[in-house]
């Protein structure tokens, strides 16, 4: 069974919750990923283009602590930014059968024509029945001016294998919403000011490689997201790919 926990996800799978549907956590420190376009909560960051990962997982004591390099290709909701890099520091703990985690994450662009970075932070809780492992979890961004105020995603994820084969599915279900101070802005993260997102997906995992195949979706408006940083064709109904491998 793959137990899934986001990069947000990526690091290692980010952010658990602060980054993308990731893949299986492993303890190889050292992965590489290509993926059709890069995604996080139903928007792209890509634009809608291919994309390439790389990250690196060390633990530090009670914390670990991640780094993950990602192109994104000019991306127009990132205003021209070639890459992010996403470091992210957390911690978890049992309470009982429940496992508990606390993230938090700097997002740091490069090649942007204006200051974009901004930080965030994530309290989640996990559960395992069987093969089904569900997670549930709120990620916030204090207000900043790079992302037009405040956001708050909350999210829930689940994974399970389906036996008798090496498949693994995945479901997510997550909402957007905060302050708006600029809604040019804030349309980064959350077009239209508020909006929600879903993802049906099947992995398949051999050795150190894994594959995998996504339905994302969300409910933006389109009359909501026209602005430059929006990134309109890039944010509805699509399919994505992703290919693995740790080391």
């Amino acid at each position: 069974m793959i137990r899934r926990c986001q990069w947000a996800g990526v690091f290692g799978a980010a952010s658990c919750g602060l980054i993308t549907p990731a893949f299986a956590q492993d303890a190889r420190p050292v992965t590489l990923e290509v993926m059709s376009e890069e995604e996080r909560r139903g928007l792209s960051w890509s634009e809608g283009r291919a994309a390439m990962a790389g990250g690196l997982r060390v633990s530090l004591g009670q914390f670990d602590a991640s780094a993950r390099t990602v192109t994104l290709r000019k991306s127009v909701r990132h205003d021209g930014a070639d890459a992010v890099v996403d470091i992210l520091v957390g911690t978890g703990w049992n309470l009982g059968a429940v496992q508990l985690r606390t993230n938090a994450a700097g997002h740091v662009f490069a090649g942007a024509l204006r200051p974009m970075d901004y930080v965030e932070a994530d309290v989640s809780a996990s559960y395992a029945y069987g093969p089904l492992y569900v997670t549930i979890g709120a990620i916030g961004a204090p207000s900043q001016r790079s992302i037009g105020g405040s956001n708050v995603h909350f999210y829930a994820n689940a994974n399970a294998g389906i036996p008798g084969t090496p498949f693994t599915m995945l479901a997510e279900i997550g909402h957007s919403s905060g302050k708006v101070r600029d809604a040019v802005r804030a349309a980064r993260l959350r077009p239209g000011g508020d909006y929600s997102n879903w993802r049906l997906g099947l992995q398949h995992r051999h050795a150190r490689l894994t594959i995998g195949v996504d339905y994302i979706g969300t409910d933006v408006s389109r009359s909501d997201i026209a602005n430059r940083f929006a990134d309109q064709p890039n944010s509805g109904d699509r399919i994505i790919g992703r290919v693995q491998i740790l080391f």
